[in-house]
């Protein structure tokens, strides 16, 4: 069975980390670049960050440029997404998606997680 499970959200205060992974299994994560979406209560889904196939290229969104890093281990399978500095506006549910090809930025979403949950609040 294709998929990818997100894991390690959770309720932490602001100022806070935390590092979320996006394991695949039934595939290869190696030849996928692989992005991270979040979705805020009320909101829209947004693209937070993408990571190309050999990690060479990544890219983030505005609003979490210097705060979140994201890499890889094709090895493992699985991506990251470490998370510093967390914000109260950082509070969504996070979802990682492979693309059908190797590079940035997410345009052809193959496989969607189903979301693991970072609350940020005091």
């Amino acid at each position: 069975q294709l998929q990818l499970v997100e894991s390690g959200g959770g309720l932490v205060q602001p100022g806070a980390s935390l590092r979320l992974s996006c394991a695949a299994s039934g595939f290869t994560l190696a030849y996928h670049a692989i992005g991270w979406f979040r979705q805020a209560p009320g909101k829209e889904r947004e693209g937070v960050s993408c990571i190309s196939s050999g990690g060479g290229t990544t890219e983030y969104a505005d609003s979490v440029k210097g705060r979140f890093t994201i890499s890889r281990d094709n090895a493992k399978n699985t991506v990251y997404l470490q998370m510093n500095s967390l914000k109260s506006e950082d509070t969504a549910v996070y979802y990682c998606a492979n693309d059908v090809s190797t590079s940035c930025p997410i345009a052809y979403v193959e496989l969607w997680g189903h979301g693991t949950l970072v609350n940020v609040s005091s």
